[in-house]
């Protein structure tokens, strides 16, 4: 069994769990930071690598791959540990404040507090009723590479922001590009809708993937209209972005207040009911809430600088500004 002691335990090794980790150091906090799948990113990394990014601040436009690169080294210079492809299991806290956490891979990790960025924790995506036996034979759920589709005709199901940016992000590089929705009303952003009909993304809403055909791979899907038209039209591969359902897993069994079954509670300073229990990001809960991910940057320097405190009473909670100052390394 390894035994890791740091001041500082990050749950979740996404674009805020990875701030966290960068804030944590700046405030000259050793940390580890934790994450079921085996490499840094989270769902960014592993659904959403190619997705160009327009609501983080600086950046016109970035990739999730871009972000997650730049926010991994802007952490780095703190050496930051990492348990990557370990889940956070079950976690006891001590009568002096130390809290344990033990991992599946039989880790246990010694800090003075935690704090949970694990996004909205495990993901299944929601299946297309057609696809089924067709998965990793030209149906997937999300788009790793943009250049693995180039000079494929592409069908991306689904009518919310995923399908949408997924349609155009494909569309200067696939042959063709045909989105189809159940629904005439898209649940995308209205200005990312608009951009789809200005494009040359052929839209079919009030319709649903019906049956797809092929030999070993995907071939020729067919569309079926809510009014019983029947098309069908050749496709190599077909994008099931209809969502996906989540799951807190074992973070369930910890005693925190959890909010429709998906969302922990927090305060104003992103504590949760459990002392030395922080969270940020999109698995936080509160009045007025918005999941984005600029706002989880927010809420990961608030749980951090909260942290600092609660480990050196003696700190500020103010940390000062990093252009005052120049960072030593954790």
């Amino acid at each position: 069994m390894t035994v890791v002691e740091r001041d500082l335990l990050i749950v979740g090794a996404g674009p805020v769990g990875l701030y966290a980790a960068y804030y944590a150091g700046f405030r000259r906090l050793s940390t580890v930071v934790v994450d079921s799948l085996p490499e840094i990113g989270g769902q960014v990394s592993a659904m959403y690598p190619e997705k160009p990014i327009y609501d983080v601040a600086g950046f016109p436009v970035i990739t999730g791959r871009q972000l997650v690169v730049a926010l991994a080294e802007q952490a780095a210079r703190f050496d930051p540990a990492y348990r990557l492809g370990e889940r956070a299991d079950q976690l006891v806290r001590e009568e002096d404040g130390t809290i344990e956490v033990h991992t599946d891979a039989g880790t246990r990790i010694r800090v003075r507090a935690v704090v949970i960025s694990g996004g909205i924790g495990s993901f299944s995506p929601r299946p297309l009723p057609a696809g089924d036996e067709w998965v990793g034979r030209g149906v997937s759920f999300f788009v790793p590479s943009l250049h693995d589709h180039a000079d494929q005709d592409v069908v991306v199901v689904g009518g919310g922001d995923s399908a949408c940016d997924w349609a155009l992000s494909l569309e200067p590089i696939a042959r063709s590009v045909t989105l189809v929705h159940r629904r005439s009303a898209f649940r995308a952003h209205e200005h990312t809708v608009d951009l789809l009909r200005r494009s040359s993304v052929s839209v079919v809403t009030d319709a649903e993937v019906s049956a797809i055909f092929g030999r070993d791979e995907v071939e020729r899907v067919e569309i079926t209209r809510s009014g019983g038209e029947v098309s069908s039209q050749p496709a190599q591969a077909v994008i099931a972005a209809l969502g996906f359902t989540a799951n807190l897993g074992p973070i369930r069994e910890w005693g925190l207040d959890i909010v429709g079954n998906r969302f922990l509670a927090v305060d104003t300073t992103m504590a949760t009911n459990i002392p030395g229990v922080y969270a940020a990001g999109d698995i936080t809960d509160y009045r007025g809430k918005v999941r984005l991910i600029s706002v989880g940057f927010g809420e990961a320097a608030t749980a951090v600088n909260n942290a600092a405190v609660l480990i050196n009473p003696d700190d500020a909670l103010f940390p000062g500004h990093s252009s005052d100052s120049v960072p030593v390394s954790a």
